[in-house]
């Protein structure tokens, strides 16, 4: 999603309030793929704000202020002497509107969809029909907004996201290595909440801190994060999150552009309580052969946590060797550190 490539992995300082009565602290700021991440100066992340859905609260001289959209509450400052960064967010918050339909447009044609859908449905097909037809005319940008709604939820239950300055590299260098060169900044190691892996719409991936630190072998977790992918691609994340939030929610997100709160809050809870719907093992073999990786470390870990996942050792595609490493031994130790900061 970056429109400028120039500005990735810009630093800046920042002064950032996490709620309104809670004092101002000095913290560090970096630009990332798609996000801005606030970090304590010993590296350990702090929060994880999606550029798709930072709004700036002031404008004229004096320092920037910006915020998550729908939470003033929180806030980060950034100095006037800050050019370089608030001119790069500026320019990238300029380019992801200009990719947004317009209100009143989608608007008028969502209203429109809406109201030929009332015409021509039934009392029975209506709400099945409502929300496809909601999950088809979303645009991509309004759902990264909702999952990055739903990840600020999810780390209220489950705690900060994990981050070290020594493990940011790493984590992105896993992310290139299982998803791919558009998807850097999409993987989320979480302190705890998900039981092993989640998604979320807008491809962000959730992953359980013990999926690093338990593991000797990164394959393991190259595994764990590559299975989830395979789910998140077989489904449809926004539409599993309008199938839980149901009618309502889908029609007030056509006629308002928001879901409803509740909604949001409930299936953060889902998602951090749902155990990960089994994959089939043809998929996911292809999965491991596309992406040149072993599936036999993952298979065995699947099986000593009581899975029957014979078939990924004994129908390795890299077994006899033409697979890529995952991570360097150095990327390795410095990632399953990152929850120490």
């Amino acid at each position: 999603m970056t429109a400028l490539k120039q500005y990735q992995r810009l630093e800046a300082s920042g002064l950032w309030r996490p709620e309104p009565d809670a004092e101002r602290r000095e913290v560090i700021v970096s630009l990332g793929d798609a996000s801005l991440t606030i970090s304590e100066f010993s590296g350990r992340a702090l929060a994880h704000w999606s550029l798709a859905a930072v709004r700036r609260a002031n404008r004229g001289p004096g320092p920037a202020i910006y915020h998550p959209d729908g939470d003033p509450g929180e806030t980060l400052e950034l100095a006037e002497d800050e050019t370089t960064m608030i001119e790069a967010i500026e320019r990238l918050l300029r380019a992801i509107d200009r990719r947004r339909p317009r209100r009143g447009k989608l608007r008028l044609l969502l209203v429109g969809g809406l109201s030929a859908v009332l015409v021509l449905g039934g009392a029975f097909w209506l709400p099945g029909a409502l929300v496809e037809h909601t999950r088809q005319v979303v645009p991509a940008v309004k759902r990264e907004e909702i999952g990055a709604a739903l990840l600020s939820r999810i780390t209220n239950i489950a705690g900060q996201p994990c981050m070290t300055e020594e493990a940011r590299l790493p984590l992105r260098r896993l992310a290139l290595r299982t998803l791919g060169e558009t998807r850097q900044d999409d993987l989320v190691v979480l302190p705890g909440g998900v039981e092993e892996t989640a998604h979320l719409p807008g491809g962000i991936i959730l992953l359980n801190r013990a999926l690093i630190e338990d593991y000797e072998d990164p394959d393991v977790t190259a595994g764990y994060v590559l299975a989830e992918a395979v789910r998140a691609r077989r489904g449809d994340p926004f539409g599993e999150l309008l199938d839980h939030a149901g009618l309502w929610a889908s029609l007030k997100l056509l006629t308002t552009g928001s879901l409803p709160e509740s909604a949001l809050d409930s299936y953060s809870e889902a998602v951090v309580d749902a155990p990960p719907d089994p994959v089939p093992t043809e998929a996911l073999l292809r999965a491991f052969d596309r992406a040149q990786m072993r599936s036999t470390a993952y298979g065995l870990a699947r099986e000593a946590a009581g899975d029957d996942a014979g078939a990924l050792i004994a129908s390795d595609p890299h077994a006899e060797g033409g697979g890529r490493l995952v991570l360097t031994d150095a990327d390795w130790i410095r990632l399953q550190g990152i929850c120490s900061g």
